[in-house]
């Protein structure tokens, strides 16, 4: 089955707007993992606008060996106060898969992948060094991109799709341009060896569609939705809900 991971940066999100330590992130990830989902995601960004270093590590600690572990980040963002950078931060608490994203401070979200042909070079050595401390490396990419086995050979074992654009579309009513593009584009990474990850955008409404196009989908990574649907439902409720679309 397609693996669950659950996006915990919009619970940190709504802690830090009124500071303290509620909602609890460590509680939040406990209940996801007893309502049976299989990773945890966080996305620590320079300017510690939601999940922050220490969630980071709290959460190392609490999750290991009992489900993945994934981290999301700019590598190429340089450490700045408390944050001491996506590598740095790696090394210390060796997450199961580190998602390379290529976002800067003023995106609210992230919103488009690298390119692969401009970038492999600057990723080749920081690829090397997640390998070696034992974390998988995914790299987040557009629907549509190219050079999978140039990223293979550096040492990427998956790519995850944008999938933004796939959910407008979606949600426009027509999804079928966009759907078919995340198809290609996760055909030819499979091809070229690398497993395939997606995530951004999806909900309920449209991962069912977008699960059953693509065969031998590895992962999802979801937060937003999830999160805000767990406002009407439950957090573990919603959890149960994902996990069942995915069966």
């Amino acid at each position: 089955m397609t693996l669950l991971s659950v996006n915990l940066n919009k619970i940190a999100v709504l802690r830090n707007s009124r500071g303290g330590q509620e909602p609890d992130i460590c509680r939040a990830a406990q209940t996801c993992i007893e309502s049976g989902c299989g990773g945890i995601t966080v996305h620590p960004r320079p300017d510690l606008r939601h999940v922050r270093p220490d969630d980071v590590r709290a959460l190392a600690a609490m999750l290991r060996g009992r489900v993945e572990y994934n981290i999301e980040g700019n590598p190429f963002a340089p450490a700045r106060g408390a944050y001491p950078g996506l590598v740095a931060l790696a090394r210390e608490v060796r997450p199961s898969q580190v998602t390379l994203v290529p976002d800067g401070d003023g995106q609210i979200t992230s919103d488009h992948g690298f390119d692969l042909a401009r970038d492999l070079d600057r990723l080749r050595p920081l690829v090397a060094e997640l390998n070696a401390i034992g974390s998988r490396v995914s790299l987040f990419v557009d629907a549509g991109s190219q050079d999978f086995a140039a990223a293979k050979a550096i040492g990427v074992q998956r790519i995850e799709i944008y999938t933004g654009p796939y959910a407008e579309a979606f949600a426009d009513g027509e999804p079928d341009a966009a759907l078919a593009a995340c198809v290609a584009t996760a055909r030819q990474a499979q091809q070229a060896g690398l497993a395939v990850n997606a995530g951004h955008d999806l909900s309920q409404a449209n991962l069912g569609t977008f699960k059953a196009a693509i065969p031998g989908l590895a992962e999802v990574s979801i937060g937003h939705a999830l999160i805000g649907e767990a406002l009407y439902e439950g957090l573990a409720a919603t959890v149960r809900n994902y996990l069942q679309i995915l069966r």
